[in-house]
């Protein structure tokens, strides 16, 4: 067996992709994948995590968590995820920097079940959209302890990447731009699910539900099914454009207002960002998935 972690970060997915798999858990569950609830997992990784501090749990314990998390006597795959596995958004940012404790509280979790090989997914964002999202989800703290002394433009995402392939380096990550799921999400399920490539999923319509207007999401799904696409970059390119004419302009343009924020910090931001992504897809045991 597998354990694949599905680790956000925090306002990229929003649950969305947990969503979908678990509805079509029956037909995942016909290929050995298997999608308990997050009910069933969420705070028992927590406070078991926490019992363990960092140590291997031993194979009773293995057996009385997994006993907890799934009825199935086996699986390929089990699916878990949580955006708080790399920190409560609180603690995001912390010493100046991002997801400080991401690699060790990563670990933690891993070490719950250590005698089974374990992969990792996660989404990233520009931070000149992510901060302040992030913010949002301070309930009422102020911008000013919120960043604390940390600079924007240090904050790192490929840092935090190096810091969790070092903390677990046999564990193979996958990482995509929260920017680019629109156009990758059928990538984005299988890769973390594993299934079958001709596997038909139900409702995966959601995230374009979102951002697209309905006429514009009836009219492209017409379109594939009369136009079935020869590959995945062809229905990239179907999926892009329709976007550009249907997309919902409130939830594409987001205008954001910081204490202190202006264009070159937004200039900043973004320059760094692709300087992150070009350093992740460098990376030694990273699969990176390009739009």
């Amino acid at each position: 067996m597998r354990i694949v972690y599905h680790l956000g970060a925090h306002c990229t997915d929003e649950e969305r992709l947990i969503r979908c798999l678990w509805k079509n858990r029956a037909t995942l569950g016909h290929q050995g994948i298997v999608v308990p609830g997050p009910t069933r997992y969420r705070a028992l990784l927590r406070d078991t995590a926490i019992t363990l501090k960092g140590r291997a749990a031993s194979r009773d314990t293995q057996a009385l968590v997994l006993d907890q998390i799934m009825d199935e006597d086996r699986a390929d795959r089990l699916i878990l995820s949580w955006d708080n596995f790399l920190s409560y958004p609180q603690w995001a940012i912390r010493d100046r920097r991002l997801y400080p404790a991401a690699g060790e509280r990563i670990r933690a979790f891993t070490q719950i079940f250590p005698e089974i090989e374990a992969e990792f997914h996660l989404a990233i964002r520009n931070p000149a959209s992510f901060l302040p999202a992030l913010f949002a989800k301070q309930r009422g703290k102020p911008y000013e302890e919120f960043i604390g002394t940390a600079d924007p433009r240090a904050l790192s995402w490929s840092r935090m990447v190096e810091e969790i392939r070092t903390l677990n380096p046999d564990a193979p990550l996958t990482i995509w731009c929260d920017e680019d799921t629109p156009l990758i999400w059928p990538e984005v399920l299988q890769n973390v699910s594993g299934h079958a490539p001709d596997t038909q999923l139900a409702e995966t319509d959601e995230l374009l539900t979102s951002i697209m207007s309905p006429e514009g999401l009836t009219r492209m799904n017409g379109y594939l099914s009369s136009n079935p696409p020869s590959s995945v970059a062809q229905r990239r390119r179907i999926v892009s454009a329709f976007l550009d004419k249907f997309a919902l302009p409130d939830q594409i343009e987001t205008e954001f207002e910081l204490p202190g924020w202006d264009e070159s910090l937004l200039d900043d931001l973004n320059s760094g960002y692709q300087r992150d992504i070009t350093r992740i897809r460098q990376m030694e045991g990273v699969t990176f998935l390009a739009a």
